[in-house]
């Protein structure tokens, strides 16, 4: 009896507690640090860490293409995020957009999957957005960076990343795969146009500027509605290569590579750079994918970079030749070199399967797999993504492709133009031209070809021939058509000519040309390149795209008066056509606002553009830049005439 009386007047007593304290105890068990707003990013991440399971943390490793998700079958593809929890997600670069709205939808989509799994950590959408939001149809689209770094002009450059990341925030992503900070120093490079300059100091200015306006001058994101988190591209040498071949072999002495190559990598982890992408190269034979001394001993351990490094796209798959030979050892050396986030993109299960047999063979240490989770999860607490994962496009979509980012993007092109020559003597010269006369011919495929002028990475990988209207489509997965707005530099010619001038426009001129338009006042001749990225864009010969040869031929060197407007990512062999030439400006790859190159050539506004990179007179010169003993340019670094 004595027991029962015991045993109820304890109950009574913990009653009695329950109803006094329940509350409190009750929130104190319920409270959960990494939830909680207010405390310490880095106290967020370690009590989130200490709550994953394997999977969980791998998932956060592993980032795959958005087309797994909601192509062909949303439903199964619902796995990606519910049952291998992987973590970020990117579309392509033939992933081409048209609808914001339904570009949001589909981020929230996706973000509301990752948020609906046992620890609900946000997913990070990311994309390339090299030269403004490259993949989307009506965005603006902004001189490549080497235009961009013959502008010199830091303040504009932060504007043009304050827009780029305001556009892309704006269909519901919040990474981007920018700035690509390499000092290419050799232009055969297909990828030189990606890079602002030669002169590692020019690359630094720009650097900074463009981190200030996608990012904000804060480390990873000042503003998580308008920014977004930025990723600097290639580590490191990819600028480099042996004979400018792309993903090739970089060859260099430390002073070469920290005193050239290594500068902006430097100042973007200094900024805060949210995180960096591991090059194809090879940096004196080691792949930078494998290469531990560079990414962990020094990007890490040195420089103290706080972010996530992310592999290129199917960049772990090369480190073995033929790429994929053995996968396993890929994941392996790629990881505990210091490769924190793989993109996969397509074969997640496979990576999550082999990466999961290594870590529990001992092949890589929980503590590198603890490493690379916690870069991530920083990032994502320090974007917000964990008090507001959800895009909310709607409030900047009129700002989307506005006019006043347009105009920006017209100062862009103007500022990058570089006038190399102008009158055959001092006594002739041709530029500024004249509005107004009876007749001018303008002539050249690359005058009226928007995809021409916007160069690779628009639109498709590779950019697109004409308006956009003829790219081709997958129409399974629902990829949009149409053309992107904007204006060729034949529509700004146009426009800006007296409405007496006749404009006379002639795509391929024949031998017949010269003699049926001798009454044109002069010619305004545009040729170049045809668009390329990558591999696809290295060249041995760096000669203009035909018939631009035969252009000049038929225009110029037979006795019409001439401005040869260059549309390139990189110095052309030009040497020999220069004597019969009356002027000549490069445009580079000035992206949708072509306006930009007739305000200049009537004198609406000045040249003032300087050349970032070394004319050559031949490729047997190269590799040639500014400093070098042998240096005999066509026309050197910095050189520009201005009026």
């Amino acid at each position: 009896m004595a027991g029962v009386r015991s045993f109820f007047l304890f109950a009574a007593i913990a009653l009695l507690f329950a109803g006094r304290y329940g509350d409190a105890t009750a929130a104190a068990r319920g409270y959960i640090k990494y939830k909680d707003p207010k405390a310490a990013v880095e106290e967020r991440v370690e009590d989130l860490l200490t709550r994953m399971t394997l999977p969980e943390k791998l998932g956060q490793m592993c980032q795959v293409d958005r087309f797994n998700f909601s192509y062909p079958n949303p439903s199964i593809g619902q796995e990606i995020f519910t049952k291998y929890m992987i973590g970020i997600v990117l579309s392509n670069p033939y992933d081409t957009g048209a609808n914001i709205a339904k570009r949001v939808e589909l981020a929230n989509t996706m973000q509301k999957l990752s948020l609906s799994t046992r620890l609900g950590i946000p997913l990070l959408y990311a994309i390339d957005a090299v030269h403004g939001h490259n993949t989307f149809i009506n965005a603006t689209i902004f001189p490549h960076n080497i235009g961009l770094g013959a502008t010199r002009d830091p303040e504009l450059v932060k504007k043009i990343g304050a827009i780029t990341a305001l556009e892309v925030r704006a269909t519901g992503i919040a990474q981007a795969f920018a700035p690509c900070v390499a000092v290419c120093r050799d232009p055969r490079w297909g990828r030189c146009y990606e890079s602002y300059s030669e002169d590692p100091k020019l690359v630094n200015l720009m650097t900074e500027s463009i981190m200030d306006g996608l990012q904000g001058n804060a480390p990873y994101v000042a503003d998580f509605k308008t920014k977004l988190a930025g990723c600097a591209k290639h580590f490191v040498g990819d600028g480099g290569t042996i004979d400018g071949i792309n993903e090739n072999n970089t060859v260099v002495d430390n002073a070469t590579l920290f005193n050239v190559h290594m500068p902006p990598f430097e100042l973007a982890v200094k900024k805060g750079i949210a995180s960096i992408m591991a090059s194809y190269s090879s940096l004196n034979g080691v792949k930078m994918h494998a290469n531990r001394a560079m990414l962990t001993d020094y990007l890490k351990d040195t420089l103290k970079f706080q972010g996530f490094v992310i592999s290129d796209w199917l960049g772990i798959d090369k480190i073995t030749t033929p790429p994929r030979a053995n996968y396993t050892y890929s994941i392996e050396a790629s990881i505990n070199a210091g490769i924190d986030m793989v993109m996969v993109p397509w074969e997640y299960k496979e990576f999550l399967e082999k990466l999961t047999n290594l870590v529990n063979g001992g092949y890589i240490p929980m503590s590198r797999i603890d490493d690379a989770v916690r870069r991530v999860l920083r990032v994502k607490f320090s974007l917000g993504l964990f008090e507001n994962p959800f895009a909310e496009g709607s409030s900047l979509a009129a700002e989307f492709g506005s006019e006043a980012h347009r105009e920006v993007a017209r100062e862009a092109v103007r500022k990058s133009m570089v006038l190399l020559k102008n009158g055959k003597t001092d006594n002739d010269k041709i530029v500024p031209l004249p509005k107004k006369v009876k007749k001018i011919v303008v002539a050249g495929a690359h005058a009226n070809n928007m995809g021409w002028q916007c160069g690779g990475f628009t639109l498709t990988w590779q950019g697109f021939n004409g308006t956009g209207e003829n790219i081709s489509r997958n129409k399974a997965m629902n990829l949009p058509t149409g053309k992107t707005r904007g204006t060729t530099i034949l529509e700004g010619i146009m426009k800006t000519v007296d409405a007496t001038t006749e404009v006379v426009y002639v795509e391929e001129p024949n031998q017949n040309t010269a003699k049926l338009h001798a009454d044109a006042a002069y010619t305004i001749v545009v040729v170049g390149e045809a668009p390329y990225a990558e591999s696809q864009g290295d060249s041995t010969t760096l000669n203009m795209a035909a018939p631009g040869p035969d252009t000049i031929s038929h225009t110029c060197a037979s006795g019409m008066k001439c401005v040869v407007v260059l549309v390139t990512g990189r110095p052309l062999m030009i040497e020999a056509y220069i004597d019969f030439i009356d002027a000549v400006a490069v445009a580079w790859l000035p992206g949708t606002e072509g306006q930009g190159v007739a305000d200049v050539l009537f004198g609406d506004h000045p040249f003032t553009g300087t050349l970032p990179r070394t004319w050559m007179k031949s490729v047997v010169q190269l590799p040639m830049n500014v400093g070098d003993s042998a240096y005999d340019p066509l026309f050197p670094f910095g050189f520009g005439i201005t009026n």
